[in-house]
């Protein structure tokens, strides 16, 4: 109860009485408008009883070869959460495909017609639809649902305000050496892209060229023995994002041994000029790809 209490503070929502008959379900494609984007992909929305005035929208991405529909089963937290505060969540799905497009040209640029325009079209449908805030516009997922997190605060920061992304990859380099046949990507999966920061940021704001406002803060969480997606990726991750939201390279502050619900982590916090801290990177030594999702703790974030 506690947690959910902080989380709420955390995200501004408003109380509303605890809902019971919500479910999970699919909007049709005609109905979030879907212009121009991949014919595979779906929106389900999971609205509460109750919803808050102005809510926020919590979009929760699966990884590969999952679904929405099981997705919703990963994050009761969450959903908890919503049917207690009043918020919407929205979860995407891709049937059809091993994993998110989060590596051609399409999805790697602002409007370029990928699996990150559809996204950013249901966003804009739930916003009109249900009178959502849009400063309030949060993205979490992992592994391949990462990857489309970090994608998502790349090609839409105008959109996402906050994202969480357990065991992802940093935005593009998931293009080095893509495959559309299965949605991989052997060399990033295998940390061989390695840029300077420089170059991960130039990267960045080449998919929204000319874009100079909010940049999304973010969090990430790898175990440094994942054998599936390459720990070096984090590394990369704090490369890039430092240098888009203007950071050192170098944390602001450090601790170590930090116990959350499911693993220890060693954490490291940027904060921005402001003294806000807008990126945290968590590892957890010793821990493997597939953990579960600290919810508590991206809920706060």
């Amino acid at each position: 109860i506690r947690t959910l209490s902080v989380a709420s503070l955390a995200l501004g929502l408003f109380a509303a009485a605890p809902a019971r008959a919500a479910s999970l379900v699919q909007v049709p494609r005609t109905t979030w408008g879907a212009t121009g984007v991949p014919s595979y992909m779906q929106m389900y929305i999971y609205v509460p009883d109750q919803v808050a005035s102005k809510p926020p929208v919590y979009i929760s991405c699966h990884s590969c070869g999952s679904t929405a529909t099981g997705q919703i089963n990963n994050i009761p937290m969450a959903k908890a959460a919503a049917d207690q505060y009043g918020f919407i969540l929205l979860l995407p799905d891709n049937p059809g495909q091993n994993c998110w497009d989060v590596g051609s040209s399409a999805s790697l640029k602002h409007d370029g017609g990928g699996d990150t325009q559809a996204v950013a079209q249901m966003i804009k449908y739930a916003i009109s639809q249900y009178n959502a805030d849009p400063a309030r516009i949060y993205i979490q997922g992992g592994s391949g649902g990462a990857m489309l997190v970090q994608a998502m605060a790349a090609v839409y920061p105008d959109l996402i305000r906050a994202g969480s992304a357990r065991a992802g990859v940093p935005a593009g380099c998931w293009a080095d050496g893509y495959s559309a046949s299965n949605q991989w990507s052997n060399n990033c999966a295998g940390g061989n892209t390695i840029k300077t920061a420089q170059q991960w940021g130039d990267l960045v704001r080449a998919m929204y060229p000319g874009y100079m406002g909010h940049r999304p803060r973010l969090q990430t969480y790898q175990g440094d023995a994942d054998t599936t997606i390459s720990y070096k990726n984090t590394g990369e991750s704090i490369k890039e994002w430092t240098n888009v939201l203007e950071l050192d390279t170098a944390p602001t502050t450090t601790d170590m041994g930090y116990k959350a619900a499911n693993a220890t982590y060693n954490r490291q916090f940027w904060s921005n000029a402001c003294g806000y801290t807008v990126y945290e990177a968590w590892t957890s030594p010793g821990g493997t790809h597939s953990m579960p999702y600290e919810e508590a703790d991206m809920l706060k974030f």
